[in-house]
């Protein structure tokens, strides 16, 4: 039997724009293959349902992505009111409708409005938190429903881009609205849609959603799939974002090459420039480079000195 080629060591992050359709997974998987890579993953995964900003980890980007699991989100949702489904979103059953009040603008942004700040949520059934071991996803689809405790979420801005008539159609008669949200980590659009629809004197599920941002990074700067395709190998390879990117907000020092080693074994040091620590740097976690290659994160304290956190092996194929 043939020895199985091997993939390569590729590092670095991709801002996928995930097509409607296809898991995260899925999506993640096609341009992995693009990159005949060893290592990958996303970060924050998103239905098929939705589309939009989808970042991919590489190699050893993939030490960041927890950190960018943390990242605030802004999505564009259309809710349609008037229907609730199993799911929370126009994939699932129809499980009630409800006459869709009428209300005024006033008292429609009202409603939205208290849902802006801090506020406690109920995750849905069918999501990837466990219960016992088992998704409470795959236990949704038994027809087993557990008591969820509700979390402690985030909306920093919940703004009405439209408030519409539609006719009717696949989800029945009823008003759609088109929200721009932005909001903390840990966020269920799909509850949020069914909360507000609750608000309003009715019922609500997503119709559609699309991720627009997720911290420091935008739509605007993600490809498609087709784009992806497209590129030659150099392309492909250039448009990778650095590993050490989403950790800008971190402070940086370089060091010696002597530091280097030493922190590539593991050790403790004492930083050469400790004497300017109080005026640049506080204490805690820091960025560490070595004639501006990134070596990974340190912890840094007041008197100077150096613990290795999570180093990383910047050495590609």
């Amino acid at each position: 039997m043939s020895k199985r080629k091997s993939g390569r060591n590729v590092h670095g992050i991709i801002l996928l724009d995930k097509r409607l359709g296809v898991s995260s997974n899925k999506a993640l998987q096609e341009v992995r293959h693009l990159f005949n890579a060893n290592k990958a993953g996303h970060t924050g995964s998103l239905d098929p349902l939705a589309t939009g900003l989808l970042p991919l980890c590489f190699g050893e980007a993939t030490k960041v992505s927890a950190l960018m699991l943390d990242d605030n989100k802004r999505y564009r949702v259309v809710i349609q009111l008037g229907v609730m489904t199993d799911t929370g979103d126009a994939e699932g059953e129809i499980i009630l409708t409800k006459p869709v009040p009428d209300y005024s603008m006033a008292s429609l942004i009202a409603c939205l409005q208290q849902f802006v700040g801090e506020i406690d949520q109920v995750p849905p059934m069918y999501s990837a938190l466990k219960h016992q071991g088992k998704k409470l996803y795959e236990l949704a689809r038994e027809g087993i429903t557990i008591e969820r405790k509700a979390r402690r979420i985030t909306i920093f801005e919940l703004n009405l881009l439209e408030n519409v008539q539609i006719e009717a159609g696949a989800l029945g008669d009823s008003d759609q609205l088109v929200l721009d949200v932005f909001c903390s980590k840990g966020t269920y659009i799909r509850s949020l849609a069914e909360d507000i629809g609750h608000a309003l004197g009715t019922c609500g599920t997503v119709k559609a959603l699309r991720r627009l941002e997720a911290g420091q990074f935008n739509i605007e700067q993600a490809k498609t799939i087709e784009q992806l395709i497209t590129m030659d190998e150099q392309a492909l390879f250039d448009s990778l974002i650095a590993v050490d990117k989403p950790l800008e907000f971190l402070p940086a020092v370089q060091l010696s090459e002597i530091e280097t080693v030493a922190i590539h074994y593991g050790q403790v040091i004492t930083y050469h420039g400790a004497s300017d620590i109080s005026m640049t740097i506080s204490t805690g976690v820091i960025r560490m480079y070595h004639a501006d290659i990134f070596l990974g994160l340190g912890e840094i304290g007041l008197d100077g000195k150096i613990a290795p956190r999570k180093l990383f092996n910047m050495t590609n194929y």
